[in-house]
């Protein structure tokens, strides 16, 4: 009997040893994507982060990575614990960094959601989207990082793949960059057309509306899910707690107004899960089902099993979406 106590006590004793309190963590990182220049990053988020860290009672420290799988990577080794993503990163911290969507942002004038682009210089002589589709040798382009969802994964499917075009081998040339840098590469005409989206141009419109001018919208998305964050499941529940209060309660006064607008023009945040990645997981695999609908080295019977695997997941999916 005092043995069996003991072994119950011993066991007791690592289920508590493994329980996590928010005091116990002296500090968060939190990941933040280099869309534009890493000082005008920190300008923009490091008074959210100071107040971020007054409301949670211990310091939040900017985690900036010059693209999306740095981040992910970061959290997946517990060096981030919370990250601002696209929806098309915000998957793979969800299926590879222990990540899970807890709030999404709410934009300034009140949208659901975002635009992607497909831009050109209003000098370039290119006017339609057609022209790009038809003459893409003749042209370099712009894209985004690949893990980007209005950058590359919605750009790269509505306009290219769903005409059968592969982006890669339809240019003279392509490069990848961020928001600003494809934006500014079109205004510089190092690149004849490139991937944006509604925000950088807004952002731009608002800042210096003579560099808009400049440039011509030769396509638009369909509507975007606002970015989420993602915050790593394994932290303690009470912080997780003070987390999502401090981020929903987040933007009541015009001290803090002032602060969001200025980070994309965000009006807040609003709780999320990650169920608002169902639609883009949907568009993932609408892509590679036309990928391998049309790869002509498959043979039928891999063509066939690859297509009832996709369909499978689409129709879980669907019914989740349900």
């Amino acid at each position: 009997m005092i043995h069996k106590i003991k072994s119950l006590l011993a066991v007791v004793a690592i289920v508590l040893s493994g329980v996590v309190h928010a005091a116990e963590i002296k500090e968060l990182n939190f990941g933040i994507i280099a869309t534009e220049k890493a000082g005008a990053l920190k300008q923009m988020w490091e008074p959210f982060l100071d107040d971020m860290s007054k409301a949670v009672g211990v310091k939040v420290n900017g985690f900036y990575a010059t693209d999306y799988a740095g981040i992910i990577e970061a959290q997946r080794f517990n060096k981030v614990q919370i990250a601002w993503y696209g929806n098309k990163a915000a998957i793979d911290a969800v299926d590879r960094a222990s990540g899970e969507v807890f709030v999404q942002f709410v934009d300034l004038d009140g949208t659901p959601g975002y635009y992607s682009y497909i831009i050109s210089h209003r000098d370039s002589g290119i006017t339609s989207l057609d022209q790009v589709l038809k003459n893409g040798k003749e042209y370099t382009f712009g894209i985004g990082d690949p893990q980007s969802t209005s950058g590359t994964l919605v750009p790269t499917y509505y306009v290219f793949t769903m005409n059968g075009l592969d982006p890669k081998t339809h240019f003279k040339a392509m490069r990848s960059s961020n928001h600003e840098g494809n934006f500014l590469a079109v205004l510089n005409k190092q690149v004849d057309v490139a991937t944006s989206n509604s925000e950088m141009t807004q952002k731009i419109k608002e800042k210096s509306p003579e560099k808009m001018e400049q440039i011509r919208i030769l396509w638009t998305s369909p509507l975007i899910p606002r970015d989420p964050l993602v915050w790593r499941k394994d932290l303690p529940a009470d912080m997780k707690k003070k987390i999502q209060d401090f981020m929903v309660g987040y933007g009541k006064d015009d001290r803090e107004k002032e602060i969001l607008k200025n980070m994309y023009r965000l009006a807040g945040f609003k709780a999320s899960t990650d169920a608002q990645l169902l639609p883009i997981r949907q568009l993932e695999l609408f892509k590679d089902r036309r990928k391998f609908e049309t790869d002509v080295n498959m043979s039928e019977t891999d063509r066939s099993a690859k297509l009832a695997e996709i369909d499978a997941k689409l129709s879980d999916l669907a019914k989740q979406m349900k």
